[in-house]
Parts: C-alpha cells; sequence; structure tokens
C-alpha cells in the first residue's frame, strides 16, 4: 500500500534525525505538487529547524520507494509524485481481505432487551456492531460476534406479565414482538401500575430461575427477523440466566476480592457491601467507591458486566452452549445448560453500547486491571455511540413513542419503489431493488457519521440519489456496473495513453485500503463509509468530465488501449465499491 510505504520510509529517515516518530501521510491538495504529502511542522520544535528546512533534510535522507517519481518540498510539506504507470497498476490490482492475524476480537452488539419490538434507537446499535465486525475480519481479524439476551431484567419480567396479567392471546395478525411490546406499554400507562409491583416481582424470580425461557424466546425469534431483515450476522447468543447458573458471577467476585481496592466497609453509607475503589484507574472521580455486591447480598449490574467481560476474555470458565434452533442463522449457536463449555478467550472485546454506558464500561476495564490484566484492559474497546432521532423526534419505548425498525425499513422501502418507478420505470425487478435501496440507506445513514455525534434520520434526506446516501454509492456502483455490462470482452490496457483524469480516479482508488484499515484500527466504521462517498464522487466527476462540451473520457468508444485501461479502472471502482458497501452490510445493485 502506496501510503503505509511511504509512512514506514519517513519513521527511517526519521530516526537517523534522532526521531522515533510516525508521521501520517495524505493525499495532497489539488493546488499543491505531488499526489501524497506530510506536514512537518509539528517537528520544527523538537529539530529546532523551519519545516521547509526539515522538508529538504529530510528529502536528502529518505530512501524512497521505486514507485515513487519525485519528493517535492513545498510550504513545510514533504510531497511525493507517485509513477503513472506503478499507479495505475495498483489502482487496477485485484483487492482482497488481509492475511490473518492471531487474536480473537469478540463483537458484541444488538443486545436489545427481549420484551418488545426493536426501535429506531437501536438501528444505530446494530448496523455499527455488524459493520465494525466486517471490516475487522475483511481487516484480518479473527471475529465473533456475540448478542446478549437479558432474559433476567425486569423490563422482560413486566412484558411477560402484562400479557398475563391482560390475558391476552395472539392472534398472529401481528409479529409477535410488536403484541408484546404493546402489553409493555399498556402495563407502564395502568394507572394501577405501582400496586402491580409484586406480580412482576414473582415473574422476575422465574425467570432468574429459568422458567419461562421459552417465552422469552418467542419474543427474541420475532426480534431476530428484523435482525436478519438488517442484513445484521451473529455467532453466540448468550442468556444471562445461563450466566447466573453458570456461577460466573461468583467465581468474578472471587477473582476480585483478592486485590486491596475491592473490600467490605465496616461502616459509612457502603457498610457491609462489596464496594471496589477504582480511583487508581480512573482519576477525577468524585466518589471513587462503586457497589459491586449491596449489604442485602444483591448484585449490581455493574458486578454482572464485569463477570462477563471476564468469561469473553478468559479469565472465567464454564459457560456452555449448543446449536440454537432458528429459522434465521443456521450455524448460530446459543448458551444453555444442557450444551458444550466453551470460552472465547478473546484478545481483544467490542461492546457496542451507547454513551450514557462509557461510566460503566470504564469499571469493567478498571475490573480487569485489578484483577491483574492490565493487557486485557487496554483490549477492552468501549465503541459509544450517540442517540438516534427520527425526523427531529426523540424517541421513548415505555411512553409507547417509539418506532419500530419494521415500520422503518417499510416505510424505507415504500419511498425507494416510488423513486425506482419514477427513475427507472422499465426497472425488470423494482421490488427487490427497492428493499436493496432501503437498507442501503438505512444502514449508511447510521454509520457514516462519526459514532459520538447524534443523528437525525430523515427519509428523504437518506434515500437521496444524491449527496452523502447509501443510494448515491449503490448508484455510482450501477452505473459501473452498466458500463461493464455493455463492454463485452477486452485486451491489455495501454499506460502511455493514460490522462490526468485516470490518474485522479487511480489515486482515488488506492486509498480503498487504507480506509478499511484505518476503521479497523480505529474501530468505527465511518471512515470507510466516507472514503466510499469520496469514492463515489471521483468516479461521477471521471463520468462526467467534459472538455469544449464533450465526455472528455468516454469509455467504450475510447481508442484501443486507452479503452482497455478506462475499462481497467471502471472494473476495479465496481468491485471496490461493491466490496465497500458489503463491508458495511449493504447490497450493490447491478441495476437501479
Amino acid at each position: 500500500m502506496v501510503r503505509r510505504a511511504l509512512e514506514e520510509a519517513i519513521h527511517t529517515a526519521l530516526k537517523e534525525l534522532g526521531l522515533d516518530l510516525r508521521l501520517k501521510v495524505a493525499r495532497a491538495p489539488k493546488d499543491k505538487p505531488g499526489d501524497y504529502g506530510v506536514p512537518l511542522f509539528a517537528l520544527a520544535k523538537e529539530l529546532r529547524k523551519p519545516p521547509q528546512a526539515i522538508a529538504e533534510e529530510l528529502k536528502a535522507r529518505l530512501d524512497l520507494p521505486p514507485f515513487v517519481e519525485e519528493a517535492i518540498p513545498v510550504g513545510g510539506y514533504l510531497n511525493f509524485r507517485i509513477r503513472t504507470e506503478d499507479l495505475l497498476k495498483e489502482a487496477l490490482r485485484p483487492k482482497g481481505p488481509f492475511p490473518k492475524r492471531e487474536g480473537l476480537v469478540l463483537v458484541e452488539h444488538t443486545s436489545v432487551n427481549p420484551n418488545k419490538e426493536l426501535h429506531v434507537g437501536h438501528l444505530r446499535n446494530i448496523a455499527l456492531g455488524d459493520s465494525l465486525a466486517r471490516i475487522l475480519a475483511y481487516a484480518g481479524r479473527e471475529v465473533l460476534v456475540l448478542n446478549y439476551i437479558d432474559d433476567t431484567g425486569r423490563q422482560a419480567a413486566e412484558t411477560l406479565f402484562a400479557l398475563r396479567h391482560y390475558g391476552l392471546t395472539w392472534d398472529g395478525k401481528e409479529k409477535y414482538d410488536h403484541f408484546a411490546g404493546r402489553a409493555y406499554v399498556r402495563l407502564h400507562q395502568d394507572p394501577e401500575y405501582e400496586s402491580l409491583q409484586g406480580g412482576i416481582e414473582e415473574v422476575l424470580h422465574a425467570l432468574e430461575r429459568g422458567e419461562l425461557r421459552e417465552d422469552v424466546n418467542r419474543i427474541l425469534l420475532a426480534q431476530m427477523a428484523t435482525m436478519k431483515a438488517l442484513n445484521a450476522h451473529y455467532d453466540l447468543l448468550v442468556w444471562e440466566s445461563d450466566i447466573v447458573r453458570a456461577g460466573l458471577l461468583g467465581q468474578a467476585l472471587e477473582i476480585l476480592e483478592r486485590s486491596p481496592h475491592v473490600f467490605r466497609p465496616a461502616e459509612g453509607k457502603y457498610a457491609g457491601a462489596l464496594v471496589m475503589d477504582a480511583s487508581p484507574f480512573i482519576p477525577g472521580l468524585e466518589d471513587p467507591y462503586f457497589v459491586l455486591v449491596r449489604s442485602g447480598g444483591a448484585a449490581t449490574y455493574y458486578a454482572k458486566d464485569i463477570a462477563f467481560q471476564f468469561w469473553k476474555m478468559g479469565l472465567l470458565q464454564g459457560l456452555p452452549f449448543r446449536p440454537y434452533e432458528n429459522p434465521y442463522y443456521p450455524a448460530l449457536r446459543t448458551s444453555a445448560p444442557e450444551g458444550e463449555p466453551y470460552t472465547p478467550a478473546a484478545k481483544e472485546t467490542v461492546n457496542v453500547i451507547d454513551v450514557r454506558q462509557s461510566h460503566p464500561q470504564a469499571l469493567v476495564r478498571a475490573a480487569l486491571a485489578l484483577a491483574g490484566r492490565p493487557d486485557l484492559a487496554e483490549g477492552a474497546f468501549h465503541l459509544a455511540y450517540e442517540t438516534v432521532l427520527l425526523e427531529g423526534k426523540q424517541m421513548s419505548g415505555r411512553k409507547g413513542l417509539s418506532v419500530s425498525v419494521d415500520e422503518v425499513l417499510e416505510e424505507a422501502e415504500r419511498r425507494a419503489l416510488k423513486v425506482i418507478e419514477e427513475k427507472n420505470p422499465g426497472h425488470p425487478a423494482k421490488e427487490e431493488a427497492a428493499k436493496m435501496v432501503a437498507l442501503g440507506a438505512i444502514r449508511f445513514a447510521m454509520v457514516k457519521t462519526e459514532p459520538k455525534k447524534q443523528i437525525d434520520f430523515r427519509y428523504a434526506e437518506a434515500l437521496s440519489f444524491e449527496g452523502d446516501t447509501g443510494p448515491y454509492v449503490q448508484y455510482a456502483h450501477a452505473r459501473a456496473h452498466s458500463i461493464l455490462r455493455k463492454a463485452g470482452a477486452w485486451g491489455e490496457p495501454d499506460f502511455a495513453q493514460a490522462t490526468p483524469y485516470e490518474r485522479e480516479l487511480a489515486l482515488a482508488l488506492l486509498d480503498f485500503e487504507e480506509a478499511v484499515l484505518e476503521a479497523a484500527e480505529e474501530k468505527t466504521p465511518h471512515v470507510l463509509a466516507q472514503y466510499l462517498l469520496d469514492l463515489s464522487a471521483s468516479w461521477n466527476a471521471y463520468y462526467n468530465a467534459k472538455e469544449d462540451g464533450r465526455p472528455a473520457t468516454p469509455v467504450l468508444t475510447a481508442p484501443q488501449g486507452l479503452r482497455e485501461l478506462r475499462l481497467g479502472l471502471v472494473r476495479s471502482l465496481q468491485e471496490t465499491l461493491k466490496t465497500g458497501l458489503s463491508l458495511l452490510g449493504i447490497p450493490a445493485p447491478e441495476v437501479m
């Protein structure tokens, strides 16, 4: 890869200057000479030289890769021009997944309470987690995707209680999770809610004993139909009741109690409770004590999260698994009392949870360090994301103000079908294309923005074939596929006929692998999404280029040799867009 090779050469040269630094190489601005460049202003203080002088000295010391035609010091930058033939050959090189690396990465996402239908707030979690898992796998990591089922939580208990309390019977006319969700909302709107707590507690205890698993599973299976419609993938289901039965919580507490930072105060407000002092690992806390087990013996959710994390990273053993019977994911396994023991022993974990859970996630990392495994604490990553608005409105499940994912998918498909009928009335498979476009619009809207920024999902914007949308990228792919479909077979390219237009498109293609690796390293899919938008824009600029009012870059009618070069670039672009979209869980229609 061009950029990484340049970065390695610069690193070697800087070490000769006494600086063990790795600088990032980026595309050079279009009004500056060269294709790539590196800024050197940050080195001026350490080397006590002006940036331009540093650029000149660095150029003299660099052992340039053979594909570099020239290094150019310019305005405190050192820029690089790539040899045109090498650039084009690299752009035409078939791309594939990176070589496998050791060390399992466990990605946990979705983890929706099994009490009602998925709502629009869950979309971002699923899209982020599923996309990141795909990106990590392509980048060479061994990836395991986990979905956590909180079947002993209050939300599940309230839904099951409501179904019984109101004597509700499912008639099969709506999805079962929607039916169950209406019971949950009805309970929270019931004026007698407070007087019903005893009955809810009874259901809660039954869930903890594992007695109502099939009732919960019925809701889960309905939810999984939605997860499948979103094109999300899972390897493992872990039920909280199985964690309790396997005794993982007790094992985790035993490990923690060996630390001097975990103890039972004899007096004060924490008297009799098991607390963790997180101050060595989370500085600046007003109250550094966190309760793991209350004085009455009940474990907090902090303790449960820690026990689960310990199992993920191999500190605890003993959770059994078996195949999970379902119509959506044939290879899916689930925790179950009668299964075979399995421990993932992940070197890294990614927990996709909204930003409001940042504090508990920090405690999980602190607990790993307290257990004597700071290396695992370093590998525990929280992919925190902000909330999702729908057409400017905040969602609330308990108040019944949420909009379900199923409704969003149906509405997006309806609108996409209308757009396709207007733009391409002769489309051979309108409904199928509408499903692809709708899925692309929804998933792309959830991942194109940096996770820590709030999203306001609006149908009209997300479904547009122009702008920073999934359909825009899908349409760029379909346009490229249309050219290739008409081309037939072709021969060898003539690199000598390349124009600046081919050079510019090739440079855009070169950044795909860099974008994948950066998205994997930073653990955020928005890097890849933004790259696909940039690549689509470069392709549209190439496709629509004009000189003297005439097309400047005809592909099928170009002279022999140049035609082959252009077709090769179009094929590379089509394959890159298709691969990039697939890494975001988005289909690439051939006709739109």
